[in-house]
């Protein structure tokens, strides 16, 4: 396993931008990977304008490796200083390194922002039921079930369940 570092991303990083249209191929994968946030196809104009909206704090990240390629995307969304709280969003892996524990690497480095530089006590995420290889990887660095919200989104003719899951600040400190 090679090392993942986060870098901060904005909406005027087109080559991450351009990186992270490229993986998301299919309608149903942006919806798995967005809900309803952008329209497809996706393009790297949604994600600039998504990336400069000032109505929710946030901050994106690339996950790049030992070799300075992008194998990864996440966000750490709605911060909220006050309430001590954030949530993870938007994770993806790139398709050529999926299975090699890139994504439990990106989680690790951005719960430790969470939690070290935002100082946050709560970090929550919400994951689609059927994305089992997923929710393992947020068990396995710490993340706990809280409840299903059955047949919350809706997509061609099929709903789907969301896991809410969260890890508290006692909890990554005792790992």
């Amino acid at each position: 396993m090679t090392t993942i570092t986060l870098e901060p991303v904005d909406g005027d990083d087109r080559d991450a931008l351009d990186t992270l249209v490229s993986w998301i191929r299919s309608e149903k994968m942006l919806r798995q990977w967005t809900d309803s946030v952008f329209s497809h196809p996706l393009d790297t104009g949604q994600l600039a304008d998504h990336l400069t909206d000032s109505d929710v704090r946030r901050q994106a990240f690339a996950a790049v490796d030992d070799d300075g390629s992008m194998v990864g995307y996440l966000e750490l969304n709605r911060i909220d200083e006050t309430r001590r709280s954030a949530s993870i969003a938007r994770v993806v892996v790139a398709p050529d390194h999926r299975g090699e524990g890139v994504a439990t690497e990106m989680l690790r480095a951005v719960l430790r922002i969470g939690f070290e530089d935002y100082d946050c006590h709560r970090i929550d995420l919400r994951v689609f039921d059927f994305n089992e290889a997923a929710i393992r990887c947020y068990e396995r660095v710490g993340f706990t079930r809280e409840g299903t919200l059955r047949d919350a989104r809706r997509y061609g003719d099929e709903y789907w369940s969301l896991v809410v899951m969260s890890l508290l600040e006692d909890e990554w400190t005792a790992k």
